[in-house]
């Protein structure tokens, strides 16, 4: 069973991130959809939570081992490592911040990277 809360050495090693999608960057690519989004915090990946159908969040840990991931829905503060099965409690400055929908439309509309 998961603990709630707590930490573990994997935190030392996460720094601030940007993420590089404002939704799973590989359901955008599938045209799927997906319930909730995660963050990695080594790279700023995003991918959908293992509640959504292709758990990409997860396969992200499985390919390249990066532990720790944050919610990306908004209000939600917590982490996660995936190698000690652990909720964390996250620093204001490692939560990954969510872009507008106006900074997204207009990069949109300008063609910049998201």
């Amino acid at each position: 069973m998961p603990s709630r809360s707590g930490s573990c050495e994997h935190v030392s090693a996460i720094q601030q991130v940007t993420p590089r999608a404002a939704g799973c960057e590989e359901c955008l690519a599938l045209g799927e959809q997906w319930n909730e989004l995660r963050v990695c915090l080594s790279c700023g990946h995003v991918g959908c939570c293992e509640d959504s159908t292709h758990a990409h969040a997860r396969q992200h840990f499985n390919a390249t081992g990066h532990p720790v991931i944050a919610s990306f829905e908004r209000a939600e503060t917590w982490g996660w490592c995936y190698v000690h099965r652990r909720y964390l409690e996250l620093p204001p400055q490692l939560l990954p911040k969510r872009r507008s929908g106006l900074a997204i439309a207009l990069a949109r509309l300008f063609r910049r990277p998201r």
